[in-house]
């Protein structure tokens, strides 16, 4: 008979919020901040925007968003192979842990990217992002594991704020470094952003530590026998024959698929919107990201708050129509104030329905051991979803020859979104007093 781990242990749930602390700092400093900047500055004076990437002539932009979509894709093809073996086996654990030391180590070695190591450089960039991606899918699949399901709301918020607070308190350090490089003798002017990537891998390794200490190895203490790929693929279809018998988890895939692939959109583009639409300078910019990350700590607790009074499908129905509001606001931004507005509403809204779809998921999740594979089914909607909204974006803009008409496309995704979260209702997502 398979053993029920203990849940509810602060120590182990502890442990768990800690690695968002850890690895945030990824999504922040190399996704979103300091790498984007540092890679057009790089690359902007060559000849007509075209670098060469392993003999390849191609635009640095392309090339830019070509090796994230790889990343991305490859994950998502990777993942429910490698969650079901390590369903099958009961080491998640080990797999988290080699994606977060491939990732960490990919960013540490970022320090050396110039324009001589160039080809090599975007390799290590994309393996960077497939060891965030890939150590993600493991790590969610702990929640269910760790806490009862009156805990998932509260704890998936708890960590996503300890997460925007790590990556902000690593941010401002990094900023220190590229805006002051003289105080502590930095006469290099890419040295300052190279030191950052440097510290985010040092920071997602050291930190991370915490987590694989205490983080439970084997809870349903599973005896693997035999080919353990033959045997991964074999649970894997056993969770795929499950999944086509749970007609809500399926609905809310959906709706995920759709509402989030606006939400990822939008938080990749943001910056580009502001400097490409509003003329808005980095100094700008990196502020805007600064208060969406204060802003999304208060709102990922608020939503948490909110889906225990009205229910997580109503909590996250209200999240995704702020999303819509957001969407038509921005078609209609003109000035930097607007759009500082905006953003503050973006990370009232972001924080919460990140972690509430997590948490929701969870709760839709049948009894089973097999959670890392479920959550494999969780990611790729997550990371398609991302590559299709992007591409849609992008196609978008080509056509009309503008972001403001590509924002309507957005507008598209979470309507289909908000329309799919309307046909789930069950008493697991009920108000907590209801489902008492």
């Amino acid at each position: 008979m398979m053993q029920t781990p203990l849940k509810n242990d602060p120590k182990v749930m502890r442990a768990w919020c800690f690695y968002d602390w850890a690895n945030s700092v990824y999504s922040l400093v190399i996704t979103t901040a300091i790498f984007p900047i540092y890679y057009v500055a790089l690359t902007k004076n060559n000849n007509g925007g075209l670098v060469h990437f392993f003999g390849l002539e191609i635009s640095a932009s392309v090339l830019y968003s070509y090796a994230l979509t790889g990343a991305f894709l490859t994950i998502a093809f990777l993942s429910p192979i490698l969650t079901a073996i390590a369903d099958y086996g009961g080491n998640k654990k080990n797999f988290m842990r080699f994606f977060c030391y491939m990732g960490s180590l990919a960013c540490m070695g970022l320090f050396f990217f110039t324009e001589q190591t160039f080809s090599l450089s975007v390799l290590l960039f994309m393996i960077a992002a497939i060891g965030f991606s890939g150590s993600i899918v493991f790590y969610n699949a702990y929640l269910p594991e760790i806490a009862t399901e009156d805990q998932f709301d509260r704890l998936s918020a708890r960590d996503f704020s300890l997460g925007y607070i790590g990556s902000m308190i690593l941010l401002i350090i990094s900023l220190a470094l590229v805006l002051f490089p003289g105080v502590v003798g930095i006469e290099d002017s890419g040295l300052p952003a190279r030191i950052s990537f440097l510290m985010t891998g040092l920071w997602w390794f050291g930190f991370s530590q915490y987590s694989f200490a205490y983080l439970p190895h084997n809870p349903y203490r599973k005896e693997a026998r035999g080919n353990y790929l033959l045997n991964g693929f074999k649970e894997l279809g056993k969770v795929v024959r499950m999944l086509r018998e749970l007609p809500l988890l399926k609905r809310f895939l959906v709706a995920f698929f759709f509402y989030n692939m606006g939400v990822q959109t939008v938080m990749y583009v943001a910056s580009l919107f502001g400097s490409k639409e509003l003329n808005l300078p980095d100094e700008s910019l990196i502020t805007v990201l600064l208060i969406i990350q204060a802003v999304a700590i208060g709102g990922a607790y608020f939503f948490a708050w909110l889906s225990g009074k009205v229910g997580n499908t109503m909590a996250l129905m209200w999240a995704v129509v702020v999303w819509v509001g957001i969407t038509i606001g921005a078609y209609f931004v003109t000035t930097g104030n607007q759009y500082y507005v905006l953003a503050f509403v973006v990370g009232a809204v972001m924080g919460g329905v990140q972690s509430l779809s997590r948490s929701t998921y969870s709760k839709l999740l049948p009894e089973t051991t097999d959670h890392a594979s479920f959550f494999s089914f969780y990611d790729i909607c997550d990371k398609v979803g991302l590559a299709l909204g992007t591409l849609a974006f992008g196609v978008t803009e080509q056509i009309f020859g503008s972001m403001r008409n590509s924002i309507l496309t957005l507008l598209v995704f979470f309507v289909v979104g908000l329309v799919a979260l309307f046909t789930i209702r069950t008493r697991k997502l009920a108000p907590v007093e209801a489902a008492a």
